[in-house]
Order: C-alpha cells, then structure tokens, then sequence
C-alpha cells in the first residue's frame, strides 16, 4: 500500500451536498483500513458532528482518529482517549463577542452536542447546525453561556463581510489567535498554531508514521496545510482554485466518489 494513513476533510471533500458518506467512498475506506491504513478524520466541525462519519467508517471497531475543531482536539476514535486539546485565550473571547455585537454577524459556540448562540435564525448558523446535526439552542448573552475554555467559536456571514472580519480580527488579535475562513460565509475563531497539518504532525508522531506516509483530501483553504504536508494532497474538483493549484492530483467532486477513485488511481 503507497500510503498507510488516509486524512480526509468531511464537508465538501468526503461527503456530498446531503452531508452523507456515499456508499462508493464507504467501501473503498473499508477497503482501505482492512489493509491497514489508518483513517484520519480532521474537520473543522466539532467532535460530535464529526463522529457520525467516524461511526459510519467503523472507526470505533476498526481503530482510526478525530481532529475536530480544525485540530483543537484529537481524539481517539476507538478509545474516546483525547490524545491533543487547545483552548482559546480567555482573554480574546470578549474582545470577539463585542466585534460579533457591533458589526451584527453571528457568533456561535458549542455546549455538548449543541449550538449555543444569540441569533438562531441566522442563515448560515442553520446551515453549520444542518452540517453537523447539531440543535441550535437560543442563549441571551453568548459570553455568559459559554463552556469554560472553549477550543473554538465561528462567526458566520455573507461571503464579503466574513473577509473582511479576517482582516479586522487578525489585526486587533492575530498575535493570541488564528483567525481565517473555511467556507466563504464561515469564520473560524481558535488557538493560535491550529491548523490540520501541525495536528497531523502530532498524531503522525504518535503512531509512529511520517507525513510521506500519509495521502490527504481536501476542498477548502483549511485544507491546505495539510495537503502541502501530505506525501500525497489530492484536491477534489470542486475545491477552491487556490486548493487545486496547490495539490499533487486533483480527483473528482464529492458528488462523483473523488475519495474512492483517487484511492482506486493511487492502488488503494
């Protein structure tokens, strides 16, 4: 086998538009992990959101890992062992609570296997609760409902106000926090040095694999890192230009089982 362990972004990458694994990509992973590659899911979601998937992959049977929160948590998917967690400066979170209020975006966090925010019926708060089948539960204040240490917030907004938040927040805090957009309309607010690639690393240290090791999936600008770490980063077709410019091969769409025909291309 070329590659012994297989990191996959979920949205956009390994599951279609219905947020589903298909039953093509399910098989050539099956396929792959009876092999004896180890499956590694690393999402920006949170870990509830994500381990459907690792349920429906057979993670806790056959063994594989969770990086949720863009990197903030590796997890076990087998154990539930949390092998890596970082939290957001205390400090940084009410200077981001008062820049949401002010430009009136949406700031939402994570309680449980809940979305915690004060604007519900936001658009693209629904859309992140519809990603991760998560309920959204209204709060008063965000800065008082908040768990203590949260690994991450997301702001949410239309394409040009998000960009524009980038820029503000990493000039007011780019220096105790990364600040950056994994979707047009979503901005994620978390540990400084987070990124899927230095988690990778640490995981990859830890079961004693390299990065050449290692063939990755993505579509989005969170999933470069990793793709420029891989031994083999494969864009999918509808990733963004910038993705696709910057992997190794470029396979076909999360519509069309990109994962399982790059898996089949590379002799997986």
């Amino acid at each position: 086998m070329p590659y012994r362990a297989i990191a996959l972004d979920l949205d956009g990458t390994l599951t279609n538009h219905e947020k589903v694994v298909t039953p093509k990509n399910r098989e050539a992973l099956l396929q792959a992990a009876s092999q004896g590659a180890v499956i590694i899911l690393a999402s920006g979601r949170p870990t509830y959101g994500i381990e459907p998937v690792a349920e429906c992959l057979e993670l806790q049977k056959r063994g594989g890992y969770i990086l949720s929160y863009n990197g903030g948590n590796i997890v076990n998917a087998q154990t539930g062992e949390k092998l890596f967690t970082q939290f957001l400066p205390d400090e940084v979170i009410p200077v981001l609570y008062k820049y949401a209020r002010e430009k009136n975006h949406a700031l939402l966090g994570y309680a449980g296997n809940e979305i915690i925010t004060e604007m519900p019926d936001d658009q693209y708060v629904k859309e992140e609760s519809r990603i991760n089948k998560m309920n959204i539960r209204k709060v008063e204040n965000l800065l008082e409902a908040l768990e203590p240490h949260p690994t991450k917030l997301l702001m949410t907004g239309d394409p040009s106000d998000m960009l524009k938040a980038e820029q503000e927040l990493l000039d007011m805090v780019g220096d105790k926090m990364d600040v950056f957009r994994s979707a047009p309309f979503f901005l994620e607010l978390v540990p400084k040095g987070i990124d899927k690639a230095q988690s990778l690393r640490r995981l990859l240290a830890k079961i004693n694999l390299t990065p050449a090791d290692m063939i990755a999936f993505g579509d989005g600008y969170n999933d470069l890192s990793m793709l420029k770490l891989a031994g083999m980063g494969v864009a999918m077709a509808n990733a963004a230009p910038e993705v696709r410019a910057d992997a190794d091969y470029i396979t076909l769409s999360n519509e069309e089982d990109g994962v399982a025909a790059a898996l089949e291309h590379f002799g997986m």
